[in-house]
């Protein structure tokens, strides 16, 4: 081979693997994205204990026969805490009942960090070693799901809830199954 075409091999690989990232990017899939094999399907069984002192256990059977939102949180994660308002105005304005699961986090560091930044949820679950949010798919907190009627996954969100996020996903399927 001539030295010249050697030379652009390298060139050639570039533009291949450039072309194999970009494909994804152009048909409009989001690579920061994460699609969840459990939209779709029904919730899995599961029973929490309670996470407050006053509190009682979180088990599968609060969520049927009523649409839910279902918010994974910790007292230790930054971003649980500016979703917190929006998670209030989903159960006041929205009507919808919230639940939230406790991701390993520490029991008496949930009762301060609740006063400090509002108390949305119905119940509240401790999953102290992780192994609910494993059976939902969870990678981390804050994920957030929203559940119909019939205990169906119609919606998972991976990061804190966002405005924008509120009124474009949260807001109309709300609406949508609650009817």
């Amino acid at each position: 081979m001539k030295p010249q075409l050697l030379a652009l091999v390298p060139l050639a690989v570039f533009i291949l693997l450039l072309a194999l990232f970009a494909a994804p990017l152009m048909r409009g899939v989001d690579p920061a994205k994460l699609e969840s094999a459990m939209i779709g399907r029904e919730i899995p069984d599961f029973v929490l204990p309670a996470a407050l002192p006053d509190g009682r256990h979180f088990d599968r059977d609060d969520l049927a026969g009523a649409p839910a939102v279902v918010n994974f949180f910790a007292s230790w994660c930054v971003p649980c805490q500016a979703e917190q308002p929006l998670l209030a105005r989903m159960a006041a304005q929205d009507g919808i009942d919230v639940y939230g699961v406790n991701y390993k986090d520490k029991p008496e560091a949930l009762a301060p960090w609740l006063e400090k930044h509002g108390n949305p949820f119905k119940l509240i679950g401790a999953d102290d070693e992780g192994r609910v949010a494993i059976e939902w798919g969870v990678y981390g907190v804050p994920e957030t799901f929203v559940i119909d009627r019939r205990g169906v996954i119609r919606l998972r969100h991976v990061g804190p809830v966002s405005e924008a996020d509120y009124r474009a996903l949260f807001k109309p399927l709300i609406a949508e199954v609650m009817k």
